[in-house]
């Protein structure tokens, strides 16, 4: 019978030892391992609290906080469907705005070069038809950068209408932009075919040229809406506006001058309107911004490839515009 040869004690309680120093360790590391990442999340979270602090102006709350204030609604950018400043957002903020009863007055903050016709149109319709049933309730307009176009037809639908003495404002008038390839393509040889039922269902394309009917009808189109524009600023601003001959032109001017023009009624900021002519200097937000990262991902997205396209393809010709 062969024995089993003994263990050494002193082998023994070396291998023991060993582990157990192995097993430490690894319970140490662990340890700190979820140290630092519980560390680096409350980096994190401190990160985004002070960012949050940083942009948000202190002066404003949220909404819902009650008490007399004077209520804001942001409009920035440009007025289209498939942007944050569409009309139906902003309306939205302005129904909100108008039904909580602390407000004593709405400011509708402005930065904008303007934009779709019809969305500048219901957000201005929207406006008359709050201030008939808020008479108690003043809206006032007030513009940072630019407010030109579209966003000058959402603006005089206020009670009145301040901005900075260097922000832009007016440009009244309406464009369709486009562009042509005729030319290039006859130098390459290429032959474009087109076909369509109706004389001049093609019009808008960029690859065939187009002809003095279909400008005349184009021109008619903006003719249009430009004394439909019009018609608007002088119903929205009355006797306040001092008519020249540029004043529908499509130029732009600075505030000081517009203040001269009657196209706005006084120079100041939103703070200002707030503690001067509202008299309730506590301002709550009432606009309902975009997730960031939504925003990133229609910035950088779908809707960048669908803009593309919508370039390459000569549809973006087809809309008419407030800018």
């Amino acid at each position: 019978m062969i024995e089993k040869p003994k263990l050494n004690n002193l082998d023994s309680s070396w291998e023991r030892e060993a582990i157990v120093k192995l097993a430490n360790s690894a319970l140490d590391e662990q340890k700190k391992t979820r140290r630092w990442g519980i560390f680096f999340k409350l980096l994190m979270f401190m990160y985004l609290l002070t960012i949050l602090w940083l942009y948000l102006p202190k002066h404003i709350t949220v909404a819902g906080t009650g008490g007399s204030h004077t209520a804001l609604v942001e409009l920035s950018g440009v007025i289209a469907a498939n942007t944050e400043a569409n009309a139906d957002r902003v309306i939205s903020d302005l129904q909100d705005a108008f039904e909580d009863k602390g407000t004593k007055a709405v400011i509708l903050r402005l930065n904008s070069p303007g934009g779709s016709p019809v969305q500048s149109g219901y957000i201005n319709d929207e406006i008359k038809r709050l201030r008939a049933k808020y008479p108690k309730i003043p809206l006032y307009a007030v513009i940072t950068d630019i407010c030109a176009s579209g966003c000058f037809y959402v603006a005089s639908a206020a009670d009145k209408i301040y901005a900075d003495k260097a922000s832009l404002v007016g440009s009244i008038g309406v464009l369709m932009n486009g562009f042509g390839f005729v030319g290039l393509m006859d130098k390459l040889g290429i032959q474009r075919r087109l076909i369509t039922a109706g004389e001049h269902k093609g019009f808008l394309d960029p690859f065939r040229p187009i002809n003095d009917v279909e400008m005349n009808h184009v021109k008619s189109m903006l003719n249009d809406i430009h004394h439909q524009f019009i018609n608007t600023v002088k119903e929205g601003r009355g006797d306040r506006l001092k008519l020249g001959k540029d004043t529908f032109s499509g130029l732009i001017w600075t505030g000081d001058k517009s203040v001269e023009m009657g196209l706005i009624d006084a120079l100041g900021s939103s703070s200002y309107v707030a503690r001067e002519v509202v008299g309730a200097e506590d301002i709550v937000d009432y606009t309902a911004h975009e997730p960031y990262f939504e925003k990133l991902a229609k910035r950088f997205g779908a809707s960048a490839s669908a803009q593309f396209m919508g370039q390459l393809m000569g549809t973006t010709g087809s809309s008419f515009q407030l800018r």
